[in-house]
């Protein structure tokens, strides 16, 4: 399968896992109300997870340069990053993001914002330092795409969803350790054994389900990484400008002071750069697909 076709394959997966999501909270939180007799949980759960939308919708753009200490900048500040940006948005016609700096040595950048008409690109004093400019076009390429495939706004939804999931199974085992929620539906219609068995099964969900649901975000965080390559690949039509840069973003060793667990996922690379091994089972909690296997990819395009 080339990049090409695994574009449209990445989008289909991507609407797999946003179902998969959905399904998995409805159920939780059912189980969970069901079994500790109030369906206040179920309530909870809808109620913060249409508080979080709203506020993440249409805010999550203040919030994550709020979080990443990332400065706006005017045309006058860097004249040369803004005709870059320029020249890219008028050719994969897309309005004028707001542009930001990181002050960090670390070469990395991210996009963020609910749509095109209300997005931002940030990127690290190191990454104009280091990369050459076709390089760093291919960097602002592959963000721009972000922003027109609208990338940010699914990246929030799910980070939300997996938000809900986490917090109904904590308020579930809070409420049934504490709150001795487990003896009234167990008692009055399950009965001994199958109350144990009921219990034992609500419990083992407990722990599964935000497993699941994080490794869900980050399947669907990797899935866009190579749509977004792909199509900032064909935006700038040369494959080799961004490949040379995340080789060159995956080589330094700089840390990044700001980056955190709940942002990473929107970076170009990881900013982590401690010890990442390349084994099955750590890939699958990775932000990230291995640099090695994206610069292979946009290697394999042809223009």
């Amino acid at each position: 399968m080339t990049l090409y076709n695994q574009a449209d394959s990445n989008i289909r997966k991507t609407w797999f896992y946003v179902t998969g999501f959905l399904v998995l909270v409805i159920f939780f939180g059912w189980l969970a109300s069901y079994y500790l007799n109030s369906y206040a949980i179920l309530w909870i759960a809808v109620i913060y997870s249409i508080s979080a939308s709203f506020i993440s919708y249409w805010y999550s753009d203040k919030i994550v340069m709020a979080i990443t200490k990332a400065q706006p900048i005017a045309r006058e500040d860097n004249a040369e990053l803004y005709r870059l940006v320029e020249n890219l948005c008028i050719t994969a016609g897309l309005p004028l993001p707001k542009i930001y700096i990181l002050n960090e040595a670390q070469p990395n950048a991210f996009a963020t914002g609910r749509d095109p008409e209300h997005a931002a690109i940030a990127v690290t004093i190191g990454l104009m330092n280091r990369l050459e400019r076709t390089e760093l076009e291919g960097v602002i390429a592959h963000e721009l795409s972000h922003i027109g495939n609208r990338d940010a706004l699914l990246q929030t939804a799910v980070v939300v969803l997996t938000g809900v999931v986490v917090i109904v199974a904590d308020l579930f085992v809070r409420f049934s350790i504490f709150g001795g929620g487990f003896g009234g539906r167990r008692n009055s219609r399950d009965g001994g054994n199958a109350g144990a068995i009921f219990l034992l099964i609500a419990l083992l969900f407990s722990i599964l389900a935000p497993l699941a649901a994080t490794l869900i975000k980050l399947a669907i965080s990797r899935k866009r990484e190579f749509l977004a390559d792909a199509d900032g690949a064909l935006l700038t039509r040369y494959p080799d400008g961004l490949a040379r840069a995340l080789e060159k973003i995956s080589s330094d060793q700089s840390p990044l002071r700001v980056a955190n667990n709940s942002t990473a996922h929107l970076f170009i690379a990881s900013p982590f750069k401690s010890g990442q091994r390349q084994n099955w089972v750590s890939k699958l909690f990775m932000t990230h697909p291995p640099i090695e296997e994206r610069v292979a990819a946009l290697r394999g395009m042809n223009m």
